[in-house]
């Protein structure tokens, strides 16, 4: 059973977002999606008793996927003690050292080009 702070939070969540899960009126265990493929429509059927529903919905399952990427990601501050990358001297606005690590973004996308990223070998700061 849900808290009473899991339930308000569920309730403020657009129709579309929540998941519902339903029980059995006759033995309260979980329904699971079944296929009436005589009527050609989803039920919601339970595994101990008989006992069936139609589904509100015709969608059993959705995937959402967000990809946000930003410019620097996957760039840590261990990037600055990787031997292999080629180093410069650029003073760090953060801590001004004046050693830094430097590499090309990786993004492949038209609006970022050719630019260039820098990394304290100090502190870790990144910045362009």
């Amino acid at each position: 059973m849900s808290s009473p702070a899991a339930y308000a939070a569920a309730q403020k969540q657009p129709q579309s977002k929540k998941i519902l899960f339903r029980f059995c009126s006759e033995c309260s265990n979980l329904l699971f999606p079944k296929e009436d493929k005589e009527n050609h429509k989803l039920l919601f059927a339970c595994r101990t008793c008989a006992f069936t529903e139609d589904a509100p919905s015709s969608c059993v399952m959705r995937h959402e996927i967000a990809s946000s990427v930003g410019d620097t990601a996957g760039i840590t501050q261990d990037v600055a003690t990787d031997p292999t990358l080629p180093r410069t001297q650029q003073p760090c606005p953060a801590c001004g050292e004046n050693e830094a690590v430097f590499f090309q973004s990786q993004q492949r996308t038209a609006d970022t080009g050719m630019r260039l990223y820098y990394v304290c070998s100090a502190c870790g700061n990144v910045w362009q």
